[in-house]
């Protein structure tokens, strides 16, 4: 499927219905995300930092740029950006982060309001709009059709204001988001006031723990989007910790028992690489 392919699929997935949107955090897990038929991804700034080694928000903008390049080109499916804030407080520089963002191939992107600034955590209501006009305009002029999604943090960063949040993404569908998002809220009541403000347009919904909401609940509230963020990769990583634990810790190896088998994940990516084009591989 071509970048032109991808990016069109991506916004007739955006079109009706619910779709899950899961999280990759390097290839291996895209690819056998996209195995399992998923038919977008979308990266995770958490889960590739933690890979890494760094802690979420200390990642370069070229580390990510090379990240969702390296995940966009290799995945079959479309794929969407997890790009922070776009690295830059000033609109015209978020505009320029975004146009080298859409050029590494990925089928959307998302802007997040955080400041970086725990203490005074959401940029200023009218620079936040600025920063998502700007953002909207470099996607125009990069082309593509790239779907381009507005988040606000305030819910996952000490600001639980729904008013305040309804507020940020009414106006950033003003300024032209495609999709909205606002991470952290979890009641029925809350996604459904967020989904009124902003109808006809999408919503994302981040389902990052056991809410209690099966694919089927959240599409009858009239979610468009359900991603994951980076709870798959901290799912990896809490098993590794707790194993590795458990051996240093008490001498065992228990946590051993009934995990995928060498042989089985040989037979997955061996049969997966050879549906693979030969330019991923190059």
């Amino acid at each position: 499927m071509s970048i032109a392919d991808k990016r069109r699929t991506f916004r007739a997935l955006h079109q009706s219905g619910c779709f899950v949107i899961p999280n990759p955090w390097n290839v291996g897990s895209a690819r056998y995300l996209q195995g399992l038929g998923f038919k977008a991804l979308a990266t995770t700034s958490s889960g590739y930092a933690h890979s890494q080694g760094y802690s979420d928000g200390e990642v370069t903008r070229d580390m990510a740029l090379a990240h969702c390049h390296e995940i966009a080109q290799t995945a079959d499916v479309p794929v969407n950006a997890d790009f922070e804030g776009g690295y830059a407080d000033d609109p015209d520089e978020v505009a320029a982060n975004v146009r080298l963002c859409v050029a590494t191939g990925v089928a959307g992107l998302s802007i997040e309001d955080y400041t970086g600034n725990d203490a005074d955590p959401l940029y200023d209501f009218d620079l936040a709009v600025k920063r998502v006009r700007a953002a909207r305009d470099a996607v125009d002029k990069a082309g593509g059709d790239v779907i381009f999604t507005a988040r606000t943090e305030g819910f996952i960063r000490n600001r639980p204001d729904i008013d305040e949040t309804i507020r940020r993404l009414k106006a950033f569908a003003d300024a032209g988001a495609d999709c909205l998002y606002s991470p952290g809220i979890k009641t029925r009541e809350q996604i459904s006031a967020t989904i009124k403000a902003v109808v006809p347009k999408p919503i994302n919904f981040l389902n990052s723990g056991p809410f209690g909401y099966t694919v089927d609940d959240l599409a009858a509230l009239g979610v468009r989007r359900i991603s994951v963020g980076g709870t798959l990769a901290r799912v990896a990583m809490h098993a590794f910790i707790q194993s590795a634990r458990q051996i240093t810790q008490e001498g065992k190896f228990d946590s051993f028992a009934d995990v995928v088998s060498n042989a089985e994940l040989n037979r997955v990516f061996h049969d997966d690489l050879t549906h693979r084009p030969k330019s991923q591989m190059e």
